[in-house]
């Protein structure tokens, strides 16, 4: 049996606690008040009614969440099936539209005779048929961007503008000219393995009954007592002993081995002695902060309400503004209500105050071909000098990716899944 530090609470900590925590003597620090990470459910009351409504991890489907999915099924947990649909408004022209279904991916009738419209119908077509047959012939090409293959294919700036850049940068949190610098491959896989390149045949998504955060307690029963809150930890340093904890009162700790389920950034602020391989690979793969607004401005999602949409993609005009996204969270968690809640994303200054709930911010890893070069050399730190690296960073970024590396983790000390 091993005495195991893990820092940092969300999916990924908790993933490594949950399953280490049977062999093992685990003890988990966060930093904040608060467990869970990205899982944020925020309960309050308005009007004098309850609600609980998500403003991080939301919904998660059938096919890409098989570690989550078994996760949840040894808790207990069930889930809610749910409508994962997109919008797009750019306000410089006057589009909208929402892709669901025929109706509303015509909400602005006027489309029906619009050439331009019908093109961005049609490049759609071809860009999933073109991505489908790289995919599926194992031939995309290696070190191109997504933005040099639109150019490279002749997808015209209406389509990229108004559909894919903008569906992208919202599922990553990112800029427009972030995802274009997305390695092709990547971004490939991904849309293939969630059906994004596919009219019909999608996934189906789901979302939990009453909020995201009812998995969190069954998932720390075995454990609650050895998470630590407001554990401000100054330093890890690596011994011939394993590994020390240093606290901000000068308190130190021993550890055989050390999780850092913290993003990559944090990991190497508190490592005192990185190696350069920890160096290079940690800092190849950044954060960046986006503000979140749980609000009930209805102003934020498209005009037509035939428009509106799981998530609403707002156009800024400006390529290098992070991702202006509201979730329609009345449609994700079924919430047949009134008001509208909405979750909106770097757009603060124009929600209307008075309509505010809550603010956070949220930080997102940036993927490029740096980070994704950095993904591969995964091996050359984890493990190593009784460090262990875990989070969704070493992936796509999502929920089932965190919990994916914290299988990972465990299974480096014989715990499965």
């Amino acid at each position: 049996m091993k005495k195991v530090a893990i820092i940092g609470s969300g999916i990924s900590g908790l993933t490594s606690a949950y399953l280490l925590n049977k062999h093992h003597n685990v003890q988990v620090f966060e930093i904040n008040d608060y467990i869970g990470g990205h899982t944020a459910t925020i309960d309050f009351e308005l009007d004098e009614k309850p609600y609980s409504i998500d403003t991080g991890f939301i919904v998660f489907n059938d096919k890409t969440y098989p570690n989550f999915l078994k996760l949840l099924s040894q808790i207990g947990i069930q889930k809610q099936p749910t409508e994962m649909s997109f919008s797009v408004t750019n306000p410089a022209t006057g589009l909208e539209y929402n892709g669901n279904n025929l109706n509303t991916l015509f909400a602005q009738r006027r489309n029906i005779a619009n050439p331009r419209f019908w093109s961005l119908i049609s490049q759609i077509l071809k860009f999933n048929k073109l991505c489908k047959a790289l995919y599926d012939s194992n031939s995309i090409p290696v070190k191109l961007s997504l933005g040099e293959f639109l150019d490279d294919n002749g997808f015209n700036d209406y389509f990229c503008q108004n559909y894919i850049l903008p569906m992208a940068a919202a599922i990553w949190s990112s800029s427009l000219n972030q995802v274009k610098q997305f390695e092709l491959s990547f971004f490939i896989r991904f849309f293939y393995n969630h059906g994004l390149l596919n009219i019909q045949d999608r996934p189906q998504w789901y979302v939990i009954p009453g909020g995201s955060k009812s998995y969190i307690k069954p998932l720390i029963n075995d454990f609650e007592d050895k998470i630590h809150l407001n554990a401000n930890i100054q330093a890890v340093t690596r011994n011939s002993d394993g590994v020390e904890l240093t606290f901000e009162n000068n308190r130190t700790e021993q550890f055989d081995d050390v999780i850092f389920a913290c993003h990559s950034d944090q990991a190497l602020k508190l490592l005192s002695d990185p190696t350069e391989n920890e160096k290079a690979i940690l800092s190849a793969m950044p954060y960046v902060n986006n503000e979140v607004v749980l609000h009930t401005d209805k102003a934020m999602l498209p005009k037509r309400e035939l428009a509106w949409a799981s998530w609403n993609y707002l156009l800024s005009g400006d390529e290098d503004a992070l991702a202006s996204v509201t979730y329609n969270m009345n449609i994700l968690q079924g919430l047949d209500v009134e008001p509208t809640f909405c979750v909106t994303l770097n757009k603060t200054d124009a929600i209307n105050p008075e309509k505010i709930i809550r603010k956070f911010n949220y930080t997102h890893p940036v993927f490029s071909t740096e980070s994704q070069k950095a993904q591969l050399q995964r091996d050359t730190i984890c493990g190593k000098h009784n460090t262990h690296f875990a989070g969704a960073y070493w992936y796509n970024g999502f929920h089932e990716d965190g919990v994916r590396s914290g299988v990972d983790v465990a299974k480096r000390f014989g715990c499965e899944l």
